[in-house]
């Protein structure tokens, strides 16, 4: 029998996690940065929330709670070892890193159209998923019962609702549908089929896997697949007359555009604990006004554009070969790489003196989790603050994971973020204060899902103790996601078979101990968030527009395929 958590009936203070210490080559002032010191785990939230954000989240926690032990219990009955790998590894498709390497390729390779549209749809699903992730503010399911299987790390410390991850595999599947299915189509039926075939397949593996991981529930991915789906629609049924008019239009319309995405960022809602959303959501608002900025430069002024602009562009990936391709590829990934490795010390070096200018004149932009520029000296310049695009020196890490799926794999069992260990500690209580006034007479305020499973087979006139009969096989289901529900709020669980993964529930840890073992947070500055919108709005640019115009300069181009058209 599980021990009762120490100190949790008596509703004193509870310890808080603090964020990563602050670095010495930083050189920050003696402070702790700490997340929401001397707040209680029962009414965190409601102190850290404002008052229709923390009923929202009030109103959606149930369903996190309800679908935990099913979740459970659909990994112990189909986890195998290869699974592990499999899911793990083919997570990796749906990240920001493989797309936003993957994208650039093809504006390079003549594919632009398509290209936006993804750039588009990829950025859109990141940004509303993490617009509501931070809004709503609800964990992941508990660990334990579920088990986590990951090669990110930074995964673990967002929230769960919705799954980004099924938002970015649902958009690009329905509009890779969508454009098989246009009239634009260049492929053959047999092409068409297996093409619509492997996108279904793509989508349905990462949502599934999202499942099969432990780092999501069935409400996070219907919900990112959804907005997945609406915002592929959107894409393609309207983006083509918004950007008729953006090429249509002098220099206002991409102000427009960049101004409109900047007011986005600035009303991003904050988090109630230190979840790194935010930063993605940057980095992709900054994509999209580098993309928008770039294109509507490129088809306005750029003497190349009947080369790769419109239905009549004459690019031929074909007739350009494969070396100039591959060539072409290189040259133009080292170039967004010099431009993130020049731009971002440069910019992490002068911003600090003009935050520090604006705060004294109070004009500061303070956000939650980011250290105001009066509190530090300077910032590490290789500061690891980008899950979008790896730094130079981590790409030997990279490839050793994605070649070794075993070395970059890891299963986490118990709370890894701020949210997992709130949720926890709130769990239990819920579970003891239930406990208590059933043992006192009084009436339950919800039962839990045991005891309403109990009581509707009662009400059904079957016995729940009755082992034989059509019913067997359903009440020893129940009786697994029962096992695995008492796991809920235990805070641990001990491995007692590792090959064969089963679980067992070890003395709940204390809530000391629950926060002590947490991942913790890096230290984020103020400044990041400018510096991601300059680099990310650079790379978007370079790739669609200065890359392009480069390749002409240096040989790399497609002028002289023109210049020997017949």
């Amino acid at each position: 029998m599980c021990k009762p958590a120490n100190g949790s009936s008596s509703g004193s203070e509870l310890p808080v996690p603090s964020a990563a210490p602050l670095p010495v080559g930083g050189d920050v002032k003696a402070k702790e940065v700490v997340v929401d010191a001397g707040l209680r785990s029962l009414d965190h939230y409601r102190r850290a929330l404002p008052k229709w954000r923390y009923s929202l989240r009030q109103h959606l926690l149930p369903l996190v709670r309800w679908e935990t032990p099913y979740l459970a219990a659909f990994q112990n009955a189909v986890r195998t070892p290869a699974l592990d790998s499999y899911f793990a590894i083919t997570a990796n498709l749906g990240t920001h890193t493989f797309f936003m390497i993957g994208l650039p390729i093809l504006f390079w390779c003549g594919f632009r159209g398509f290209g936006k549209g993804l750039v588009h749809i990829l950025a859109e699903g990141v940004f509303f998923t993490g617009f509501l992730k931070d809004m709503c503010s609800l964990p992941r399911p508990l660990s334990p019962p579920l088990q986590r299987i990951t090669m990110s790390g930074s995964a673990a410390l967002e929230y769960g609702f919705p799954s980004t991850h099924s938002a970015n595999a649902v958009s690009v599947a329905v509009y890779a549908i969508l454009m098989l299915r246009s009239e634009h189509n260049i492929y053959s039926p047999t092409t068409t089929v297996a093409l619509e075939a492997l996108a279904y397949f793509y989508a349905l593996s990462i949502v599934i896997g999202r499942l099969y991981c432990g780092m999501h529930g069935f409400i996070d991915v219907i919900i990112g697949s959804i907005m997945g789906t609406a915002i592929s629609l959107v894409e393609f049924y309207y983006a083509p007359a918004v950007e008729e008019w953006m090429y249509s239009s002098n220099y206002a319309a991409p102000l427009i555009v960049a101004l409109i995405i900047l007011v986005l960022v600035r009303v991003h809602p904050e988090p109630a604990d230190d979840c790194p959303c935010f930063d993605d959501s940057v980095a992709f608002a900054g994509v999209m006004i580098g993309l928008e900025c770039g294109m509507w430069r490129f088809a306005r002024y750029s003497p190349y554009t009947t080369i790769y602009n419109g239905a009549d562009a004459t690019f031929s990936l074909a007739a350009m070969g494969w070396p100039l391709s591959i060539a072409r590829v290189v040259f133009g990934v080292l170039m967004i790489f010099a431009w993130r490795e020049a731009m971002k010390p440069a910019m992490l070096r002068f911003l600090p003196h003009l935050y520090r200018l604006l705060e004294r004149v109070g004009m500061s932009l303070p956000r939650r989790f980011f250290v105001p520029a009066s509190e530090y000296k300077d910032v590490p310049l290789h500061v690891r603050d980008d899950n979008l695009i790896p730094n130079v020196s981590d790409l030997p890490k990279v490839m050793r994971s994605i070649r070794g799926p075993g070395r970059g794999r890891s299963v986490s069992i118990g709370p890894q973020s701020a949210a997992d260990a709130y949720e926890t500690l709130a769990y239990r209580e819920r579970r003891r204060r239930e406990s208590l006034e059933g043992d006192n007479g009084g009436i339950k305020s919800k039962g839990s899902l045991t005891s309403l499973r109990e009581s509707a087979a009662k009400q059904n006139g079957v016995d729940v103790f009755e082992d034989g009969g059509k019913s067997s096989g359903v009440q020893q289901q129940n009786g697994r996601v029962a096992e695995f529900e008492k796991m809920m709020g235990t805070g641990t669980v001990v491995v007692a078979n590792e090959e064969e993964m089963i679980l067992g529930v070890e003395d709940e840890l204390g809530e000391k101990e629950v926060f002590s073992r947490l991942v913790k947070p890096r230290v984020r500055y103020d400044v990041e968030v400018v510096t991601k919108l300059v680099v990310y709005t650079g790379i978007a640019w370079l790739a669609v527009d200065l890359i392009l115009v480069t390749f002409e300069m240096i040989g790399l181009g497609a002028g002289h395929l023109v210049a020997a058209a017949p």
